[in-house]
């Protein structure tokens, strides 16, 4: 079998999907969701480091998402420096104060109120790591001229959801922390006009002691409809 062809005069190479008898799916599928069951939002962090090469292979598994015209349209910025890493946290609080004092109504604050969130986002210092992902609202070619992206949120929001799998897979834990709006991590980080802050993640151990809220998730009958 010819190990590529052409389409319009474009390269297709061949794909073979692993493929696992019926019982094989049934017990994989099983233990992935009892597995990814166990994943949790993180807000108790160690200051364990972690080697760059785990936060880089878990970028690596992000960058593996799908993307409208395969255009890639994200940026995974990777802050180690702990003295970014605390202008990044006070930079935060700022918009968290607002947000809790000003911008949230009375419904929200009381939605929020079992999860047990406040302003103070100490996890952002404290974390060994935080990844701040970047949607890129559109791209410059060689010339400088503007080319169009497609899909950017849907992809990028795809490429978190391979990089949270992936930090739980690596035995690390982390937060989805949005802090509205965010504009000001394009200025600390310095980053081009283009690209535009999508989601700030902690990445590290979690603490010794570590809890979460006693949360439960929606019964498949709620989530799935079957036609």
């Amino acid at each position: 079998m010819d190990d590529h062809i052409l389409i319009d005069g474009y390269k297709h190479i061949c794909y073979k999907q692993t493929t696992f008898s019926e019982n094989e799916m049934l017990n994989k599928s099983k233990s992935y969701f009892e597995w990814a069951n166990k994943r949790r939002s993180v807000r108790n962090f160690s200051d364990k480091d972690v080697p760059i090469e785990v936060i880089e292979n878990i970028i690596k598994t992000a960058s593996t998402a799908p993307s409208g015209a395969n255009k890639q349209p994200w940026t995974f910025c990777v802050v180690k420096d702990a003295e970014l890493k605390k202008e990044i946290r006070l930079a935060a609080e700022v918009e968290e104060r607002k947000s809790y004092s000003e911008r949230m109504n009375d419904e929200w604050l009381n939605d929020l109120k079992h999860l047990g969130t406040d302003a103070n986002k100490s996890f952002l210092e404290t974390a060994p790591y935080l990844i701040i992902v970047f949607k890129h609202s559109f791209e410059y070619d060689s010339n400088g001229k503007k080319e169009q992206n497609y899909y950017v949120n849907e992809s990028v929001g795809l490429a978190c959801g391979f990089l949270i799998s992936a930090i739980h897979n690596a035995g690390l834990v982390t937060l989805t922390h949005t802090p509205s709006p965010m504009r000001f991590l394009e200025k600390i980080l310095k980053r081009p006009d283009n690209e535009r802050a999508f989601l700030l993640l902690p990445v590290g151990y979690q603490a010794e002691k570590t809890y979460v809220p006693n949360i439960k998730r929606k019964p498949l009958d709620f989530i799935m409809k079957l036609y």
